[in-house]
């Protein structure tokens, strides 16, 4: 629009002007050779304009006849440039496509019509590195180097070739060449610094990272962010080195920079402690726990100062854990500090709040170790145990899909500064486990010493244990008992037991006895009223007669006991039964009767030798050989 004022302008101007000389009185007379020429001054004006006008014309005429083998060389040159960038562009499009025969193609014919072009070049490197010679590839990348104006993208190709080829040295040396021929280049300060890294030189990786801070590689988020994380790790380097003096300068330091960043505060609150300031520690960890609560975080805080007794610590940890209440990090600390002091309820209730919200098998673990510690019950211990091999995985240090206990300043795997991150590995195990019930976490009750010592028979009926004279359908029946067969063979001195006589009818003080002793069959207070393990038989052969009475027990006759294959125990009340002599033979009713009184009085025989939950006696020794029969009662 400007632009067409100021026409408008210039026309009107110069049509004024035409208008002024056509009102100006007079003539103009032009004499030459006798010849006159005499005309208004208007007239005069446009004749000397177009004559103006045809010289210059003329003058071009001229000066193209005479620069036309330039103009022609021109035109031609440009022609083949035109055809030289067509090349290079379809090189491109196949070289994006995959096709690196016609990008090679396309790239010869660019580079025989363009010549010295900077991209041609790179065309035919990056499809030699497309075909897989790599050969050619880095002749054509070294090329590069002689110009100054190429020399960062033959860096950059030959730094790719290293990385391709798994040699670091080379690729560090490329990337640490084109920072120096190109400070601003964002790959090549991101490559030394991560190379610096890997290799510990942690003030080289300071000076580095304030290069690429100072070039605007990155903001100043990730700036404090980085140099935290180098600062931790040059202080976790300098304490095991034995400067601990500026470890824990720079260890402060990295926490100012990153409150949440978990190790430089353990470490800043472990030289803070070894320093004798406890204050200091107890304050660092007391921040990063409020923003990111940690279980190293509750380890370095309950043993901020030495020499604490259990107790104490667990009050500490209950301090840190008000810091940022309800979380399982919180829960899981206080309770392995109640089982170090021995507050079992504590530790029961604290774990019973993390394996209904956020179940991990740490939790199932620490579970199991509570049951043993508390009550030593094998087999909810190995309920727990079981839980805990389907359960969630904890959470742990994660780069690149490497899994680590510790933290690491910088990916193994990488290079990456700053890649490990606490969370739960995933893809290993999604499995959230099954919903526990309240009475999981109860802890089993055990029996009192009364309740164990307390005979059964306490709240029945008193016996009367007056002697009354029994007829012999009255008396006790014999009950001959059977021990265990065993592998071994029979001593020598076994036929001269065989050959014992018969023993007689016990008396009828010793019946009235047996009778008072029926309130305790069933309990522990059995074991007083059976026989030493050295009086019972060594193989079934013995048990065909009863053993002869012990003289020094007149009042009481030797028991013989029966240990059956698939029983937990022997019946105590058959036990305890006196033998007798052989009785008379018995008509039909009797014995049918009789028969109904010993199926009732027998054993109550189980499927296995022990419930599962019983790890039960090992029945062999150390050195193979079996242990001698004993008898087994009921608890």
């Amino acid at each position: 629009m400007i632009r067409v004022l100021i026409f408008f302008a210039l026309l009107f101007l110069a049509t004024l002007g035409f208008a002024w000389m056509a009102d100006l009185p007079g003539t103009i007379a032009v004499s030459w050779n006798g010849y006159v020429w005499e005309q208004p001054p208007v007239v005069v004006a446009l004749v000397v304009g177009i004559a103006l006008f045809a010289f210059l014309i003329a003058v071009w005429l001229i000066r193209v006849i005479l620069k036309s083998p330039q103009i022609a060389g021109r035109f031609f040159k440009q022609r083949r440039k035109d055809k030289g960038y067509n090349a290079l562009s379809q090189g491109l499009i196949a070289l994006g496509t995959g096709n690196a025969k016609q990008a090679r193609k396309h790239g010869l014919e660019a580079d025989k019509l363009l010549g010295e072009e900077p991209a041609t070049k790179l065309l035919l490197a990056q499809s030699a590195q497309l075909a897989g010679r790599d050969d050619e590839a880095r002749q054509r990348f070294e090329e590069m180097l002689d110009d100054p104006a190429t020399k960062p993208l033959g860096l950059h190709g030959l730094f790719i070739e290293a990385e391709r080829h798994k040699e670091p040295v080379a690729a560090r040396h490329y990337a640490e060449e084109a920072v120096k021929a190109s400070p601003s280049l964002e790959w090549a300060g991101k490559a030394v610094l991560g190379y610096q890294a890997v290799a510990h030189h942690w003030d080289d990786a300071l000076k580095s990272l304030e290069r690429n801070y100072a070039a605007k590689l990155l903001d100043k988020k990730a700036y404090r962010r980085q140099r935290a994380v180098i600062l931790t790790a040059l202080a976790l380097k300098l304490e095991d080195g034995g400067d601990p003096d500026r470890a824990f300068s720079l260890a402060k330091e990295a926490h100012g920079l990153a409150l949440d960043l978990v190790p430089a505060a353990v470490v800043t609150a472990r030289l803070a402690t070894r320093r004798g300031d406890i204050r200091k520690a107890s304050k660092v960890l007391e921040a990063t726990w409020r923003l990111s609560p940690h279980a190293e975080l509750a380890e370095a805080y309950a043993h901020v100062r030495t020499g604490d007794s259990a107790v104490d610590r667990l009050k500490r940890v209950k301090t840190l854990s008000s810091q940022r209440a309800n979380t399982p990090e919180g829960a899981m600390a206080i309770a392995k500090a109640a089982m170090e002091a021995r507050e079992f309820d504590e530790a029961r209730a604290q774990l019973k709040k993390v394996l209904q919200s956020e179940p991990t098998r740490a939790a199932f673990l620490l579970m199991a170790e509570l049951e043993d510690a508390e009550t030593g019950d094998k087999g909810r211990m190995r309920d727990w145990l079981a839980r805990a091999v389907k359960a969630p995985l904890d959470k742990a240090w994660i780069a690149d899909g490497i899994v680590s206990a510790e933290w690491h300043a910088v990916s193994p795997l990488t290079g990456k500064l700053d890649a490990f991150q606490w969370a739960v590995p995933s893809g290993l195990q999604e499995d959230e486990g099954a919903l526990l019930e309240d009475s999981l976490f109860e802890a089993p009750v055990l029996p009192s010493p009364s309740e164990a010592t307390s005979p059964a028979a306490s709240q029945e009926t008193p016996v009367d244990v007056t002697p009354v004279k029994e007829t012999a359908a009255d008396a006790p029946k014999v009950v001959e008992l059977e021990a265990e067969p065993k592998t071994e063979t029979a001593p020598a001195e076994q036929p001269a037991e065989k050959d014992a006589p018969a023993p007689k009818a016990a008396p009828a003080s010793a019946e009235a006895e047996v009778a008072a002793k029926e309130g305790y069959e069933g309990t522990t207070d059995d074991v007083r009223f059976a026989p030493a393990l050295k009086d019972l038989p060594d193989s079934p052969a013995a048990t065909s007669k009863p053993a002869t009475p012990a003289p020094a027990e007149p009042a009481k006759d030797r028991e013989t006991m029966e240990k059956k294959p698939d029983t937990t125990s022997a019946s105590p009340e058959k036990a305890k039964e006196t033998p007798v002599a052989k009785e008379p033979a018995e008509p039909a009713a009797s014995k049918e009767k009789t028969a109904a009184t010993d199926d009732l009085n027998r054993p109550i025989e189980f499927p296995l030798s022990r419930m599962p939950d019983d790890p039960g006696t090992d029945d062999k020794d150390g050195d193979g050989e079996d242990k001698p029969a004993r008898p087994r009662f009921f608890n």
